[in-house]
């Protein structure tokens, strides 16, 4: 007895592997018919650079679309539509970023300058001054936050991953998730009062800048340190245990090395999120024309801050401060950058290598 299987009609048909393809470069053919389309559009009908813009996006999807269904089938031609989407949406998420950081350096590059990174603002009125005080005092302020919440924030992430169980670590994890969304201007609010209950009122110092900046810090390490103890494989730990080598000594030797590149580039990027914030160190750090390297006395300046006393009181005539507001967001987005390089270069020197 012979039995006949029937094929479902309504089952997508497979496509033969000698389909034909259209050339490789005819995306890049495509793109740039619908550009000079769109660009003649634009002188006859007397559109702007965004209208020509939306008008070549459409006409290239559209044309993509319709000579892949003809020459490629359906599900091919529905891939070419989704990959222009997809890169569209790219494209159009990638265009602020961009705008911003050409924005910053038009308008910072004439500032920068020798004078312009070894002189304070002491005694300057118009034309001169610089950052030199704004620079160290990022430094401090930083550094102090980063020794406060890296402690704090790798141990709190060892216990929620291997020891932690039960109420007392979903408890933490709350309050951990709790604190990524505090505002920054709540921190500040919070070292301000911290501080003022032991200092009075008016209380304007370093110290207090970095506790809240470590506020904001902490959560991101805990969180990171978390995540990437989660990926060390249990297999490691076991083959650990089995020799007889004590938890702790697991932990240190063997889990901590391996997850040591992820756990340092969640460090970097919480040092990039709280170097620029400005409304915290306006509260608790305050601000001040002159070189300050005591965090313990007296108000400190910072790059965020200066940026925006700069730019809301540049003086007369106004033009000078204003160049240095700018300048000195250029620098502050340099040293962003530099750290987020910083992290790239750890991520790769230190993640464990597996021979082949």
């Amino acid at each position: 007895m012979t039995t006949t299987l029937q094929k479902d009609p309504s089952a997508p048909t497979e496509e033969p592997l000698d389909a034909k393809q259209l050339p490789r470069l005819v995306n890049w053919y495509v793109l740039g018919g619908a550009v000079v389309v769109g660009g003649v559009l634009n002188l006859l009908l007397g559109w702007n650079l965004a209208g020509c813009a939306v008008l070549a996006l459409i006409l290239y999807l559209v044309a993509i679309y319709v000579l892949a269904r003809v020459v490629e089938g359906r599900r091919k031609a529905t891939n070419r539509l989704m990959t222009g989407l997809v890169t569209t949406a790219f494209i159009l998420a990638l265009l602020p970023l961009v705008a911003v950081v050409w924005t910053v350096v038009d308008n910072g590059w004439g500032a920068l300058s020798a004078e312009f990174f070894s002189s304070s603002m002491r005694n300057v009125v118009g034309e001169g001054g610089g950052i030199y005080h704004a620079i160290w005092g990022t430094i401090i302020i930083t550094g102090l936050s980063t020794l406060i919440s890296v402690p704090i924030g790798i141990m709190t992430g060892i216990y929620l991953v291997e020891y932690g169980s039960g109420a007392l670590a979903r408890q933490i994890t709350f309050l951990v998730d709790v604190m990524t969304g505090i505002p920054s201007i709540v921190a500040g609010l919070f070292a301000y009062a911290l501080f003022e209950l032991f200092f009075g009122p008016g209380i304007r110092m370093g110290i207090g800048g970095a506790v809240a900046l470590s506020l904001l810090m902490t959560p991101i390490i805990i969180r990171s340190t978390e995540e990437m103890l989660k990926l060390v494989p249990d297999e490691l730990r076991e083959a650990s245990l089995a020799l007889g080598v004590p938890k702790w000594r697991t932990i240190v030797k063997v889990v901590l090395p391996t997850a040591i590149a992820g756990i340092v580039t969640g460090i970097t990027i919480g040092i990039a999120r709280v170097i620029g914030e400005t409304a915290p160190l306006l509260i608790i750090a305050g601000s001040t024309d002159s070189v300050n390297f005591n965090p313990f006395s007296e108000q400190m300046m910072t790059l965020p801050v200066f940026t925006y006393f700069s730019y809301k009181q540049p003086g007369v005539p106004p033009e000078f401060g204003i160049e240095r507001a700018w300048g000195a967001a250029l620098v502050l987005i340099l040293i962003v950058l530099v750290l987020n390089l910083v992290a790239r270069l750890v991520s790769y020197w230190f993640s464990p290598k597996v021979k082949s």
